[in-house]
């Protein structure tokens, strides 16, 4: 109370000592309100009110009825307008024609009508589907927009006397009430809902504890709720009931009703100030993040090497790592696992496009600590709020003080945390509605240098953990892939040894260099419009690896690994045969070369599936290790590999569909520098013949 009001408030001219005046409402170029001059007094000893109008840009503030083609016999008002000023939703009581006596019991409920402009009148008026005898309707408040309209009522479901509802408009018609919840209604009687262009909700209550009687307050719908209810200062609220409020979107001028005077009458105030209320804590922009690879899929990292090329001119190595980028904007990250011999792209592992962007907000510019008596600069420029027009910059220090302006300085007088807030007044560039947003930020002041500097030093030091970029409110991620994901959908690893956008036949000259022990084959990707030309076709990224060296070796330079999802249904299913039974030549065959248990039931599901899929050829492939003469380790491969074709040819599978292949060492898979790595290369391909 002892800060200096924001408001200032003077009695208008048009209001009468000796009559009530009330509930003012902006229309035309003045005022509808509402008044008891010159009224019959009803059954309970009170005189009705009717609606009446003021120029209040004339000097003679003249009044007169406002429509006789809304007049009746009872109460008329108060009223809201659309945003055309045509339209007319107003309250009243339901039955207006009769005994003036026999219509004004305490029984003839308010209810809530419309009526739209016709010339110099009103006409077609309506009454709105949710009037009841059972209750009163009234103190209508339509939205800027015309989509929403709020009222009192004392409706028995509600929290207390009477409470504030609202209904939207929907389908063409209004829907049912819905009261505004324990948040704003209370035990004792809301009333005089009045909502601003920029979303403000203003009401009187008597049960928030305000100074006494009816007290006027604001609160903002926030998400499925609502903010606490704030009470306006003195001297716009008094001791007296004050009620009725409306007022532009900055809240820097307007007009309410109170009962300070010897009646009520309406009272204009002005603030020198745009008044925010609501703001939200203000949320930090970043632009440094983490990236991880999964590991499903795994690379050896001693020949490869993990590298990511974040779109900005930057690149980093490893699985996990921290970068940080140059401010908002669009990036296409990749990550590629990198041949560390020739620094050529093995293959790709994942890739996403990021668009950075800063927060829809103010921003507030300032240091988080400061001294008593050292001014500290404040900046709000940097506040982000797409589509609109900044129009004004309100500062509320948290110190009993205000001020207004782009850059102030500001001198706090005592030590303690302080919530600084900047609030904004915006004008739409589309439609040139208003809007008012605000943030707050914590500073902390202390009594002197020495002290801030021993507080900082004494503060512990922690390192915070990279925040997941794509975890971070201010990234959207569009067009993720993650190979990982798609490995786990039956997919094999191609070798490609070059990719193109139109056809190539297989006997064009590029592909003479390419050792008969390979057969090139196409491979169409439908997505991009690519054609794949590859050579050898893998379960796992590793195994791929030497065919891929050895096709860089021949001058492929455009070589690499790509993950295929399996399209063909006979394949997917042979693919999960050889991950269920395994490929090694150990599992298939004893030391004289004869096919054993494991082999028998592997080979049996490969008839199985023949038969299901009678168009499927398959060539046997047997690989060796590189333990012996060449010669003898490939005819070795070949016996092995006849030895599984006439097996299911025994079993009923054409030869026309078989094709055995013995590969001895030539294709191997591992180094075979070490036991496993041997076994690996020990190996039955079962490869679909096109």
């Amino acid at each position: 109370m002892a800060q200096q009001s924001p408001y200032n408030v003077t009695k208008t001219s048009f209001s009468t000592d000796n009559y009530d005046e009330f509930a003012p409402v902006f229309w035309k170029n003045g005022l509808v309100f509402c008044t008891d001059r010159g009224q019959a007094v009803n059954s309970q000893g009170q005189a009705v009110v009717k609606m009446f109008y003021v120029d209040t840009t004339l000097a003679s503030k003249k009044t007169k009825p406002f429509s006789k083609d809304l007049k009746s016999k009872l109460n008329d008002g108060p009223a809201s307008f659309n945003r055309a000023g045509d339209t007319i939703y107003f309250s009243r009581n339901l039955v207006v024609e009769g005994n003036f006596k026999l219509l004004s019991t305490y029984r003839n409920k308010l209810g809530l009508f419309y009526a739209v402009s016709e010339g110099k009148g009103w006409g077609r008026i309506r009454e709105l589907r949710f009037n009841t005898e059972w209750f009163n309707i009234t103190m209508p408040c339509l939205s800027h927009d015309g989509k929403r309209l709020y009222f009192a009522s004392d409706k028995p479901d509600g929290v207390g006397g009477l409470d504030i509802y609202y209904s939207n408009w929907k389908n063409g018609y209004w829907e049912d009430p819905v009261n505004l919840g324990p948040e704003v209604n209370t035990e004792g009687n809301e009333t005089y809902p009045f909502i601003s262009e920029t979303g403000e909700i203003f009401f009187a209550s008597d049960g928030h504890g305000g100074f006494g009687g009816k007290d006027i307050y604001v609160t903002k719908q926030k998400d499925n709720s609502w903010h606490s209810p704030v009470r306006l200062a003195a001297p716009l609220n008094s001791e007296y009931d004050d009620f009725g409020i409306v007022t532009n979107g900055e809240v820097k001028e307007g007009y309410f009703s109170s009962a300070r005077g010897k009646s009520v009458d309406i009272y204009h105030f002005t603030s020198e100030m745009p008044q925010v209320w609501f703001a939200d804590a203000q949320k930090e922009n970043l632009y440094c993040f983490s990236v991880s690879d999964t590991g499903k899929i795994v690379a050896d990292t001693v020949s490869l090497q993990y590298v990511w090329d974040f779109g900005d001119n930057t690149k980093a190595i490893g699985t996990k790592v921290h970068h940080c980028f140059p401010g908002p904007g669009r990036y296409n990250i990749a990550l590629d696992i990198m041949d560390r011999v020739t620094g050529n792209s093995f293959f790709r592992k994942q890739t996403y496009d990021v668009e950075i962007f800063d927060f829809d907000q103010p921003y507030i510019t300032s240091p988080l600590y400061g001294v008593t008596g050292e001014a500290i600069g404040f900046d709000g420029m940097k506040s982000y709020c797409p589509g609109y027009t900044i129009t004004g910059f309100f500062w509320d220090f948290g110190d009993g003080t205000q001020e207004t302006g782009a850059e102030p300085s500001h001198v706090f007088m005592r030590a303690g945390e302080y919530d600084v807030r900047l609030g904004l007044t915006l004008r739409s560039q589309t439609n040139g509605d208003v809007l008012k947003r605000a943030v707050t930020k914590r500073i902390r002041i202390f009594d002197t240098r020495q002290a801030m500097d021993s507080w900082l030093a004494a503060r512990p030091v922690t390192v915070a953990e990279p925040i997941d970029l794509r975890q971070y409110e201010n990234v959207i991620v569009r067009g993720q892939y993650w190979a990982d994901d798609e490995f786990l959908k039956e997919a094999v690893f191609h070798v490609e040894i070059l990719s193109s956008k139109t056809k190539m036949e297989l006997t064009n000259p590029i592909f003479r260099s390419v050792p008969s022990k390979y057969s090139v084959q196409e491979v169409f990707y439908p997505e991009s419009g690519t054609y794949s030309y590859i050579i050898d076709q893998q379960m796992s990224l590793m195994a791929a690896y030497p065919a891929y060296r050895e096709m860089l070796s021949l001058g492929f330079r455009g070589a690499m690994v790509r993950l295929y999802v399996l399209q063909d249904a006979a394949e997917r299913e042979l693919n999960i045969l050889k991950r269920n039974y395994g490929v090694m030549t150990d599992t298939y065959f004893d030391a004289r070369n004869r096919l054993v248990t494991n082999a028998y039931l592997m080979l049996d599901q490969v008839v199985m599936l023949m038969n299901k899929y009678p168009s499927l050829k398959l060539e046997i492939g047997v690989h060796t290790d590189n333990q012996g003469v060449p010669s003898v380790l490939e005819r070795l491969s070949q016996t092995r590999a006849q030895v599984i074709v006439n097996y299911l040819i025994n079993r009923g599978i054409s030869a026309s569909r078989l094709t055995a292949r013995g590969y001895g060492s030539t294709r191997p898979v591992a180094s075979n520098a070490t036991w496993l790595e041997r076994r690996l290369n020990r190996r039955v391909e079962f490869s679909v013949m096109r």
